[in-house]
């Protein structure tokens, strides 16, 4: 039994045994002794992390998924969850317990994959796996960039962001029409904020959905005093705006309100 691709879950089977296992070894297996796969489809990159000295769990929405995982791996089989990862509640699997993320994501819900795992940032010190190109330049890109944005400001605030390696379409079946790439995010060894980590994402969102103006146009919701403002920082664009500087922003915000 082979399991189809669905175009609807986005999916796109990897069928490169030598890639797969380059995305396992992307597991330092530091800091944690569980490992989640998000969507294993038919476990390319299963077996391989099956090898690692840790417990694995898979998450896969796809019913015909689960039944062929549930049929060939059979020592897996009590750790399979057929689940949308998006709604579910990783307490239900590992409790307070710290865990890795892995996996070759489905495109279509990569982004939302990430902050989701920013929400549990607490229980997740490692992140692997691949993404669209763009998407994992994206993630580890620095500023000065125009891709430099939302993503790569806030997963780097919290965990220290590496591309890896980058995978062709011809691997995949169906190839999708974009390049591939893989990436390994390491949480921070003092990963909390000295301001609002709520603010922090808000006052990142709200700079970089108008990207084009300056700080003090962007943020001109925040009511700002007048001698905040006058910070020549406000002068600038979002993408001028290192990691660090955001965090001092927010911190300045905080105060001034």
């Amino acid at each position: 039994m082979n399991v189809k691709p669905k175009k609807y879950l986005g999916q796109h089977f990897l069928n490169d045994e030598m890639i797969a296992k380059k995305i396992a070894d992307a597991l330092t297996l530091e800091g944690y002794a569980d490992v989640l796969e998000i969507g294993p489809g038919m476990g390319v990159l299963t077996k391989y992390i099956l090898e690692k000295p840790i417990t694995t769990y898979v998450i896969e929405i796809d019913p015909e998924s689960v039944e062929y995982l549930q049929a060939n791996f059979l020592n897996l089989a009590p750790r399979i969850i057929q689940e949308n990862v998006l709604k579910y509640d990783f307490s239900s699997a590992f409790g307070t317990r710290p865990f890795a993320i892995i996996g070759n994501f489905p495109y279509n819900i990569s982004t939302q994959i990430v902050f989701k795992a920013l929400e549990n940032r607490d229980q997740i010190p490692e992140f692997a796996g691949m993404f669209q190109k763009e998407v994992a330049q994206r993630i580890c890109e620095t500023k000065g960039s125009k891709i430099y944005g939302i993503l790569s400001v806030l997963v780097q605030a919290f965990y220290e962001a590496d591309y890896l390696f980058t995978v062709p379409p011809s691997v995949f079946i169906p190839p999708p029409k974009v390049e591939s790439g893989v990436l390994r995010l390491t949480r921070k060894a003092d990963y909390s904020l000295p301001c609002d980590e709520k603010l922090f994402f808000r006052v990142v969102k709200s700079a970089f959905q108008q990207r084009r103006k300056t700080l003090r146009n962007s943020l001109k919701t925040y009511n700002l005093s007048d001698n905040l403002k006058a910070n020549t920082i406000f002068d600038k664009r979002p993408e001028q705006l290192s990691v660090q500087a955001f965090i001092d922003l927010t911190a300045a915000i905080e105060t001034d309100q």
